[in-house]
């Protein structure tokens, strides 16, 4: 996740917009889902932040170590 931009928003919007439009052979799940996807867009820095705030603060960070075969 980048860092937070209106336009990116309004092109996965109209995306997902185009999407709906173009496959009216969606089943009702599937259609549900990436309707819930639009609306639940973040349209403020504010909201995209904290969402990618909560997304990253319960990843758990591991050394790195790498293995050699020998």
């Amino acid at each position: 996740m980048g860092p937070y931009s209106e336009e990116k928003q309004y092109q996965r919007a109209a995306s997902i917009k185009r999407l709906l439009d173009t496959n009216p052979q969606l089943d009702e799940l599937t259609r549900a889902m990436w309707q819930q996807k639009a609306q639940n867009l973040a349209m403020t820095e504010e909201r995209y932040n904290a969402r990618v705030k909560a997304i990253f603060s319960n990843i758990k960070r591991q050394p790195y170590t790498v293995n050699f075969l020998c």
